[in-house]
């Protein structure tokens, strides 16, 4: 189910390429488009245009086969990158909600195929690139593009196709992107919300930002940064690099230091080697990480009980084992699995796609042109209680729609997958109050 608006979005001053508002003329644009194309029709949409990654023919495995078929793409991280853990249960999940989505009748007269066109990035730009080039000319959208680099190294061909893309990763730039659908509070949010717990819970009078380099490290680290200002704390930060085994120098800055809060903005593996060591050496802070920080088997290595006594995480929606619609369908989509929370990252990801395909079906347009028009016009988006349909709004200006509101959890090897939900969806003052006229980390 969405909410659209009667009119489409006017145009703002100052307006950039790549801003989410859009103008009039792409409806003209839009058809002019679908002509050029040489569209086919569908096999039950009454002559509606289609384009690319859209066929009369019944996907391979169809569920209904008199319908024809929608191909979306898929670049995860699958075999050796640093978020594997995270990208596997991901596609795993996506495949179960699409499924899902065609025994419910699929969308317009199509099933929707994401098995077929499923890649490995290994969360390295280059070979995103790659992948993207093999496949764009036979999807219509990308319902994952797992990473900011490897988004990034793709973004001009996606502006230039009009083809949408689901990232895989949260940076406040994705608010400014017209092609880039992205679910939940960006890392910058995130931090901001981080920042004003440890001042409301630990009474925290300073904060270091631990990060990556780049879109991801960075945006983490620009939301500690603009909070510690807003709520008047000592702010420091370090850059640190990939691998446990190098965040020496961070476990040395941290003991120097000696912030009240550590805001890590990094992988599994340094989370675990960052707080393990730094406790272990007689730290008495506390740590918060963004949501791609944390993996429950985490509680299994050596750092697990530090973790436990001094780590939160602040993340983007509910885990696994949470009591809403959507999670119910997601477990019983899924079956038999381990519980884990990227599968719940997989499966909120992949509403937003569904209301706009499904609002591009009622336009007539299954065109990439037709899509990304649609796209601007949901201004909420049905998730099944996993997040407030407010969450869903693609339409206006980045800061009247950027949603900004996190959950915190803390580590419990009790609960399915580790974690355990101490807040609802809060938004801290400074999120509340920030104006989102530029992404938080811009390095141009």
């Amino acid at each position: 189910m969405v909410s659209v608006r009667s009119d489409r979005p006017r145009s703002r001053p100052g307006h950039r390429p790549g801003h989410r508002s859009r103008g009039r003329s792409l409806v003209a644009g839009a058809a002019l488009l679908a002509a050029l194309a040489g569209c086919a029709s569908g096999p039950d949409d009454g002559g509606a245009a289609s384009g690319p990654g859209v066929t009369g023919e019944p996907c391979p495995k169809a569920v209904n086969p008199g319908h024809g078929c929608i191909y979306l793409g898929i670049i995860s991280d699958l075999t050796t990158g640093p978020f594997t853990g995270l990208g596997v249960p991901m596609v795993t999940a996506q495949k179960a909600f699409w499924d899902r989505v065609n025994r419910q009748g699929g969308i317009g007269g199509y099933d929707v195929d994401v098995h077929t066109y499923v890649r490995d990035n290994k969360y390295d730009p280059a070979t995103h690139r790659r992948a993207y080039q093999e496949i764009k000319d036979r999807v219509l959208a990308l319902a994952q593009s797992l990473g900011s680099p490897t988004t990034e190294a793709i973004l001009d061909d996606l502006r230039s196709t009009r083809m949408i893309a689901v990232p895989g990763s949260y940076p406040s730039k994705w608010e400014f992107e017209d092609v880039i659908m992205e679910s939940g509070a960006s890392y910058c949010f995130e931090a901001m919300n981080a920042v004003d717990h440890a001042v409301d819970a630990f009474e925290a009078e300073s904060v270091m930002a631990v990060h990556y380099p780049g879109d991801y490290g960075g945006d983490g680290a620009a939301g500690a940064r603009t909070a510690a200002s807003a709520r008047g704390l000592r702010f420091s930060e370090l850059e640190t690099p990939q691998g446990a085994g190098k965040q020496d120098e961070a476990v040395q800055a941290i003991l120097e230091r000696k912030p009240d809060m550590v805001m890590l903005t990094v992988g599994p593996a340094e989370t675990a080697a960052i707080v393990g060591g730094a406790v272990a050496a007689g730290f008495q802070g506390h740590f918060m990480g963004n949501n791609p920080t944390w993996v429950g088997s985490l509680l299994q290595t050596p750092a697990g009980a530090s973790l436990k006594a001094r780590y939160l995480v602040v993340a983007p929606w509910k885990p696994f084992a949470s009591d809403s619609p959507g999670h119910t369908a997601m477990r019983l989509a899924l079956g038999r699995v381990q519980p884990d929370d990227a599968f719940t990252s997989g499966w909120v990801l992949s509403y937003p796609l569904k209301a706009v395909l499904e609002k591009a079906a009622a336009n007539g347009n299954m065109t990439r042109a037709g899509v990304h028009e649609a796209l601007g016009q949901v201004t909420t988006v049905d998730y099944e209680g996993m997040l407030p349909r407010k969450a869903g709004n693609f339409s206006g200006s980045p800061n009247a729609a950027a949603y900004r509101e996190s959950v915190i959890a803390r580590p419990d090897e009790r609960e399915f997958t580790g974690s355990k939900v101490i807040t609802d969806f809060i938004a801290g003052p400074t999120a509340t109050g920030h104006s989102l006229d530029a992404p938080c980390y811009n390095p141009r």
